[in-house]
């Protein structure tokens, strides 16, 4: 099923979606039907989404640090949790302002929160209004800190993963994070986050809507 949902174009999936969601609406609404169903519209909109629409938090990594500018990072996050810590780069949309943000529909954009079900849903909404390059930082902000930010090498870790570690520790230093060793353990969330290092973001130009004119 999820195959063959991944394999329709969008406007496809939107036509489907409205399907089920109205074959739903008619018999919560039925008195012959004892019971109702509850669609959880996250997943749905997560199962949409497609590998190639996904950005692993290591390509984005390497991004940063040479400076790429070809595209828009988002972080969907309320203003105090982007205050908090924010990947750099990233400009602050939180998802119930995303309609209004002024994003240019030619843009390439990378949606993120904390993992990817709020990314997802940001995902469909843009995806649902024509808007060509969109994708997912796989994971989100919670993969980034587990290996860009965290890095964790096992105490049983094979030579092939210690030469892979010693890169990522390159990486770690310099978001300012805190590699990890000798540990099978989840790291501590509640290790402080460095600073994002001050960059220059990225300007959203929004469109003003011309007035009608005639009679």
């Amino acid at each position: 099923m999820k195959k063959f949902i991944s394999e329709l174009s969008t406007p496809k999936k939107l036509a489907l979606v409205a399907l089920i969601l109205g074959f739903i609406a008619v018999f919560a609404g039925s008195p012959y039907v004892g019971s109702t169903i509850a669609v959880n519209t996250k997943n749905l909109a997560l199962n949409t989404v497609k590998n190639s629409d996904k950005i692993n938090v290591l390509e984005l990594a390497d991004w940063i640090i040479k400076e790429k500018s070809d595209y828009t990072l988002v972080d969907l996050r309320d203003e105090k949790e982007f205050t908090e810590y924010f990947i750099p780069t990233a400009v602050n949309i939180p998802l119930e302002t995303l309609p209004e943000s002024g994003l240019l529909r030619n843009q390439k954009i990378i949606l993120y929160a904390d993992d990817d079900l709020k990314a997802a849903q940001a995902w469909f909404i843009l995806k649902s209004n024509d808007y060509k390059g969109v994708y997912l930082l796989d994971g989100g902000l919670d993969k980034w800190k587990d290996e860009i930010l965290f890095p964790n090498l096992a105490a049983d870790a094979t030579p092939e993963q210690i030469a892979e570690f010693e890169k990522l520790k390159e990486i770690c230093k310099y978001f300012g994070g805190q590699a990890q060793t000798g540990t099978t353990e989840t790291v501590d969330t509640k290790i402080k986050l460095p600073t994002p290092k001050v960059t220059t973001q990225p300007t959203i130009k929004k469109t003003k809507k011309k007035k009608r004119e005639g009679c």
